[in-house]
């Protein structure tokens, strides 16, 4: 079926994908398909306590502090993206995390977490109590994942990169609440990327689906009894949604359907869809489910080795110096300090990329602080500057600073904290990490 976009680019929706939803839409397909002709949806989420930028007026209804921001928004290029302040989301997307609902102090399991959206969600959730577990199996989608729970400063997150069928193995029962947003065949970014509308066919929701079913089976072992899993895709086509979770009920008695709700949405009997021709989005499908029997929680946890006593002694004389009050005691992980979460699974065998927040390392006996550190727990002894000073550091330049200055700062940009520089003879020597450093545009100035 073909449609002119509002550029008038004539475009094409895939004959088998349309006939796979006619019979789930009915006489609102042609409305489906005229969605495709506006445009796309985007959306950002703001970290509690800072700044809300001013392209983003109107609330996404479905998720805490999330809202709308216009297609060509730069706010994923400023200063406040790079220090935190929010986090880059299509908004229907952000209904998955919103369902499971987690809560401070619960064990959270985001099973295919990257690039972080939905996990940096559910930490905003949980407060920084109990442990956000956030699993990629793909080394380089890791990478970005533990990148991103670090820039928005999560403190009780574990990052892991495994496979879901060795996970299970080793964390039976061990989770209260679980989100798999399953890798899916992709039919939500028609809108936004109309270059995939031409690789669709109809086999890849049939590969999509049996991976699903496997990945869903090793999350239902993981999960204790009474807890509660989300299954979520963007995708539309009933096989990889409806398909899937009916499949994974008929294989496992011990779960049942659990009805909610969401603001700007509706009700549902356990299974909801956000369509792009009724709600401002691109499309999700989330599932809700309860384990009522099983296997008990486990009480198997990973006991975190305490760090060496110089260490140590070298790391609380640095916090207390710059008025960090770190959010758990010390403990060593990996050849760091770090403040690991109040608990986390057992974590031998397992490719662990971050536990906790990362505090630094000894050299010599000189402690350096970790850039999550920075941003997690800036503490008080703070050096200001402008945006083009922000500008500079993020390019890994050293700024100016009062002769008076000596040793390490946190710099911030609007309160907002980036990083570490160590101020000496004037001069504030830049600590933002190599491999983080980019060029921005200053605000108001076209890329």
């Amino acid at each position: 079926m073909g449609l002119t976009n509002e550029n008038g680019i004539e475009t094409a929706l895939p004959q088998g994908f349309l006939e796979q939803l006619a019979p789930l839409l009915g006489d609102e397909l042609p409305s489906f398909v005229a969605s495709y002709a506006g445009t796309p949806c985007r959306g950002l989420r703001v970290r509690a306590g800072f700044p809300v930028p001013e392209d983003a007026a109107e609330r996404v209804p479905w998720a805490e502090r999330g809202y709308y921001v216009p297609l060509d928004s730069r706010d994923g290029g400023r200063v406040a993206h790079e220090a935190g302040a929010y986090y880059m989301q299509e908004p229907s997307a952000m209904a998955a995390a919103a369902a499971l609902g987690a809560q401070p102090g619960e064990r959270v399991l985001d099973l295919c977490a990257a690039p972080g959206g939905k996990s940096t969600q559910l930490a905003a959730q949980m407060g920084g109590r109990g442990v956000l577990v956030c699993n990629e199996p793909h080394p380089a989608r890791a990478q970005i994942l533990s990148r991103n729970v670090e820039r928005l400063g999560v403190e009780n997150a574990v990052v892991v990169s495994m496979l879901p069928e060795r996970l299970c193995e080793r964390w039976t029962g061990w989770f209260d609440r679980i989100l798999v947003d399953a890798p899916c065949s992709g039919e939500g970014m028609f809108r936004r990327h109309p270059e995939t509308r031409k690789e669709w066919n109809a086999e890849a929701p049939v590969r999509c689906a049996d991976r699903q079913a496997g990945i869903l089976h090793c999350a239902a072992q993981m999960l204790r009894a009474g807890g509660m899993l989300v299954y979520s895709t963007c995708t539309f086509n009933p096989l990889e949604n409806e398909g899937v979770v009916r499949g994974f009920l008929a294989t496992h008695p011990d779960f049942t359907l659990s009805p909610f709700g969401l603001p700007g949405v509706g009700d549902s009997g356990g299974m909801l869809r956000l369509w792009p021709h009724r709600v401002r989005g691109e499309g999700h499908f989330v599932a809700r489910l309860v384990r009522e029997n099983g296997s008990a929680r486990s009480v198997c946890t990973e006991r975190t080795a305490l760090p060496d006593r110089a260490a140590r002694a070298a790391a609380e004389a640095f916090c207390a110096a710059q008025g960090i009050e770190l959010p758990r005691p010390l403990s060593a992980f990996g050849g760091q300090l770090i403040s690991p979460p109040e608990e986390t699974p057992p974590l031998d065998g397992v490719r662990v990329l971050r536990v906790g927040v990362h505090a630094g390392s000894l050299k010599g006996k000189t402690f350096l602080p970790d850039h999550a550190l920075a941003l997690a727990c800036p503490g008080t002894r703070r050096f200001e500057t402008d945006e083009a000073g922000a500008l500079c550091y993020l390019r890994g330049e050293t700024l100016p600073c009062g002769e008076e200055m000596k040793g390490f700062f946190s710099v911030c940009y609007g309160g907002m904290p980036l990083g570490w520089g160590k101020a000496s003879d004037g001069q504030m020597k830049n600590h933002y990490p190599k491999g983080l450093r980019r060029t921005l545009q200053p605000e108001g100035e076209e890329a």
